[in-house]
């Protein structure tokens, strides 16, 4: 029988068992599962072994300092780096790192606490050196940022070699990419005789510098000091000067460069504060004297100290009886610390409201170097302020600071210091001079 061709194609196709899903299992599984075998006696064995091993080792306990309570006692800073009245100044400092780095309970073997990393703009200046010293004492990291136009690298060499400090020669008129905590703006010169020397510099510094440094803080979240100045109230109305007076300042006079500068500084960091978040302070300095001043700056006590050491007289210009308030710049340092460490923006007025005419000025100078020295007066300057006197209610009040070295005090380290820089040199001038004539 021949073969057949047979199609096939529309047979039925045996067919695979349909798809069906897993039966969900009833809730009472789960249940079964932790019943059997016990395993429900185990899991509270467990957890009560967790809350005995807890409770007699606590992570973090407020009453102990030595573990992750608010008071880190265990920093690497002694609390006897710090005179009394200035122990509170630790608290932000201890703080800061407990909560960026010991929230989560103890401290991991082998690591400890470090100080904030700091830059001080104007470091190398005669204010801006004593504070770096204040806060190296302190345990921080501090950069010191200047252009040594009144500044000296005599000021801060006695730190060159310390891993905790860098020296960075730098204009703040051109931005700077740092990574720090806090930052204290200084950076501007301070007397007559150098913000006149170059006004246009003077405000750039002021303004664009203060706009560098407010950026720095705003994009690396650092918190931001403003020193200003009592020059702020220019030839003030009132008597003393309290914060909320406005001033009565010249802007077009030949001091307006640094009086005007200054205050645009002010109005650029509380709009920072306001509009972008930084956190800010301000600072308004009054007259401030002590070792490490510039000689000769144009300063009525640098000039004072230095004329009397060398046997010249002593200029008082106008009729002598404008007054100033004169602190000693330990006082100062202590006060911007104070500042930068507690919770108040400011501005605060930082001075002592001791007043003295020139006259007296002159009088007490005579008292501590040479009683003999003469007074020559000279016509007055242009836009000199007739009084000047802080009120430092504020400052006593919310920063707990008032100066405590009165001049007569704080006079004879200054000159000291001004008789070692004067003749130490001069001496030293002398000594080769002679060993090259006897040589020849």
């Amino acid at each position: 029988m021949g073969a057949e061709l047979i199609y096939r194609g529309h047979e039925t196709q045996p067919t695979s068992a349909s798809y069906t899903p897993k039966p969900h299992k009833p809730w009472i599984h789960p249940i079964r599962y932790i019943l059997r075998e016990q395993r429900l006696l185990f899991v509270l064995i467990g957890i009560a072994i967790a809350t005995v091993f807890f409770s007699l080792f606590p992570a973090s306990s407020p009453d102990n300092p030595h573990h992750g309570g608010r008071l880190i006692h265990h920093n690497p800073i002694s609390d006897s780096h710090f005179p009394a009245e200035s122990t509170q100044l630790t608290h932000h400092h201890r703080f800061f790192y407990q909560d960026h780095f010991h929230a989560g309970g103890k401290v991991p073997l082998g690591l400890k606490t470090k100080g904030l990393r700091i830059v001080v703009t104007g470091g190398a200046g005669f204010v801006g050196s004593h504070l770096v010293d204040r806060l190296i004492a302190r345990g921080d990291s501090v950069i010191v940022v200047d252009n040594f136009f009144t500044g000296q690298k005599e000021n801060v060499m006695h730190h060159f070699g310390n891993p905790r400090f860098e020296l960075i020669r730098h204009d703040v008129v051109e931005p700077l990419l740092l990574e720090v905590d806090q930052i204290y703006h200084l950076a501007c010169p301070a007397s007559p005789v150098h913000y006149k020397f170059n006004p246009v510099k003077t405000i750039k510094t002021n303004v664009v510098g203060t706009l560098n440094m407010l950026g720095l803080a705003k994009r690396v979240g650092a918190r931001f000091l403003l020193t200003s100045t009592s020059e702020v109230y220019g030839d003030p109305l009132q008597h003393p000067q309290v914060e909320t007076y406005w001033g009565n300042v010249n802007p077009i006079g030949v001091r307006s460069c640094y009086d005007e500068g200054k205050r645009t500084a002010e109005t650029l960091t509380m709009d920072y504060h306001r509009g972008a978040g930084v956190e800010a302070r301000i600072a308004r300095i009054f007259n401030t004297y002590g070792p490490r001043m510039c000689i000769d700056d144009g300063r009525v006590v640098s000039n004072f100290v230095a004329q009397a050491l060398r046997k010249e007289p002593l200029t008082v210009y106008g009729d002598g009886q404008q007054t100033r308030s004169f602190q000693y710049v330990s006082d100062l340092v202590e006060g911007l610390m104070r500042l930068m460490e507690g919770e108040h923006v400011g501005p605060f007025n930082l001075g002592n409201p001791g007043e003295f005419t020139m006259i007296e000025l002159a009088q007490v100078v005579q008292e501590t170097i040479d009683p003999n020295a003469k007074i020559e007066f000279r016509p007055n300057t242009e836009d000199d302020p007739h009084k000047r006197k802080p009120d430092i209610t504020k400052a006593k009040d919310l920063l707990g600071w008032e100066p405590k070295v009165s001049l007569r005090q704080g006079l004879p380290l200054m000159v000291s210091d001004f008789r070692q820089r004067i003749f130490g040199d001069q001496k030293e001038d002398s000594a080769t001079t002679n060993t090259k004539t006897s040589s020849g």
